[in-house]
């Protein structure tokens, strides 16, 4: 992740399993460009499966040939000129550079550095330096040969930026393939924003020419990009304009939620008023918000300073983690947003997660990304569309919202629960490839009988998805076993028979208990 002037992206699996492929996976919004609202979580997944089939059919390409020509070194991107292969990536290192204050542009002259060595970049992010006379701490990875690497490192410290290059480590890139977080703590290496949404950088956002509106953005984003897990979240002291968009938003919203909102969002946004402090007048932080969901459903936030890939978000979700923003839309559009904020995260997303049957939903999700290949990925990514943010579920003969999109938008609630769209009945295998659109209300919705029946039928469709191993969230250890030996198989047996124990004599206890 970055807090500097570029925006370079980095992948989502392990460094060795993604060697190379940086210069196929450009981000959707630097890609293509075009309205601030075309872009999303599908949109993002959709890329990731398009860059990463050409990239292995390249990948096999060199391998049948066992070399590759001058011409297949560099190839063009939309006018753009990537890093050209890496033909011995024997090692994978990692360097920090401390680059000196009073120095622009810095960072994109090493990145520079990198395309002239042709040498692939693996992973960058930045951080405030410590060092006196130094203003960032630049963390780099990248496979390179050990031949290469001197000359590389030299001409990076030619740089006039540069103050100190420093070799932390560098390791065998033989690293097994399918990497994913086994951890909770490994979701600190799950914050890859392949879509980053910043005033400065697109003319279309409605805080471009807001010099204070960039400045605050930027001030909040810094908080999750020191963010590390197990600490608590940094509070927020917002500003009258802020609460002042919020409490527009709320308002309207609060209005509609009887008439509109599932009954589970009704009780649950009950209590957040009690609990967190939701009111018209006050912006939540994210800590209390965060305590409050892991007593009701183990659900915790983390902080995030824009729309993560694909991977990283729904693998957060696997262990009950909701990466959650921090800054408020700008206040000349507080009816929409072009990118999640806390407004819509806060009213949309967090009264749902604190409902067991929907936070089990949610995880579910996730759990069923891990180790998933890119096409899976696409069509979970579009299912949480269809669902989480926009969908709908029919109680007492009426339908009504349970999805953020929907939940925290006035414009999008009305027109979800009227004759206008088309609401159709959720069916995975149909919902999974349906188009959608983010440039205006929803034209289609899917609705669910209950959670009940939703959640049964992902579990139907996630039952067919081929992965190469099996897996099972430890909500003890907060991490991810992966069942591939007997031992792990029947440890785990054992721990079900003990708890189908323990639910038949509670279900005799309430037998009698009703006789």
């Amino acid at each position: 992740m970055f807090a500097t002037e570029a925006s370079v992206i980095s992948p989502t699996q392990d460094p060795a399993t993604v060697k190379r492929r940086l210069a196929f996976q450009k981000s959707y919004s630097q890609e293509h460009g075009g309205s601030w609202r075309r872009k999303s979580l599908i949109e993002d997944a959709r890329f990731e499966t398009v860059t990463n089939i050409e990239f292995a059919k390249r990948e096999r390409t060199i391998s049948n040939r066992g070399s590759i020509s001058e011409e297949e070194e560099v190839f063009t991107q939309n006018g753009d000129t990537p890093s050209p292969v890496e033909t011995d990536p024997s090692r994978l290192y990692v360097i920090l550079v401390t680059l000196k204050e009073g120095m622009t542009a810095s960072l994109s002259r090493i990145v520079r550095v990198f395309e002239t060595t042709k040498v692939f970049l693996d992973h960058i992010e930045s951080r405030k330096s410590h060092k006196a006379g130094a203003i960032f701490d630049v963390l780099i990875q990248f496979v390179c040969s050990r031949q290469k690497v001197t000359s590389l490192m030299n001409a990076i410290r030619q740089n006039p930026s540069v103050e100190e290059v420093t070799v932390i480590g560098d390791k065998d890139a033989d690293i097994q393939d399918a990497w994913f977080p086994r951890h909770i703590s490994e979701l600190d290496n799950c914050t890859h924003l392949v879509t980053k949404f910043e005033p400065e950088l697109d003319c279309d956002h409605p805080g471009f020419t807001d010099e204070e509106y960039k400045k605050r953005r930027k001030q909040i984003a810094d908080i999750a990009f020191e963010y590390k897990h197990g600490h608590p979240i940094p509070r927020v002291q917002y500003t009258r304009e802020e609460i002042a968009t919020w409490g527009h938003v709320y308002k309207q919203l609060k209005e509609l939620f009887p008439t509109h909102a599932c009954r589970e969002h009704i009780e649950a946004f009950k209590g957040l008023e009690k609990d967190c402090g939701y009111r018209e007048t006050n912006i939540p932080q994210l800590e209390d918000v965060s305590k409050f969901l892991k007593r009701k459903t183990g659900f915790q936030l983390r902080p995030v300073s824009g729309l993560l890939s694909a991977r990283d978000f729904l693998a957060s979700l696997a262990f009950r983690v909701f990466q959650c923003t921090q800054y408020v839309r700008h206040g000349s559009k507080p009816d929409h947003s072009p990118e999640p904020d806390c407004v819509h995260e806060l009213l949309g997303h967090v009264p749902m997660l604190s409902v067991p049957a929907f936070a089990q939903f949610s995880q579910e999700i996730g759990l069923a990304s891990l180790g998933a290949s890119d096409q899976e990925i696409e069509k979970l990514a579009t299912l949480y569309w269809f669902t989480v943010e926009f969908g709908l579920v029919r109680q007492d003969g009426k339908l009504r919202a349970y999805g953020a999109g929907t939940l925290s938008s006035y414009g999008e609630l009305k027109h979800a629960l009227s004759d206008s769209p088309k609401q159709l009945p959720f069916s995975p295998t149909v919902t999974s490839v349906q188009e959608y659109t983010d440039e205006d209300l929803q034209p289609i919705y899917f609705y669910v009988e209950s959670f009940e029946d939703m959640m049964q039928k992902m579990r139907d469709h996630v039952s067919t998805i081929k992965r190469s191993v099996d897996l099972r969230y430890d909500p003890i250890t907060q991490s991810i076993q992966v069942i591939e030996h007997k031992d792990t198989l029947e440890t785990l047996a054992s721990s079900l028979r003990t708890e189908v124990r323990n639910l038949e004599k509670l279900v005799k206890r309430m037998d009698l208990v009703f006789v």
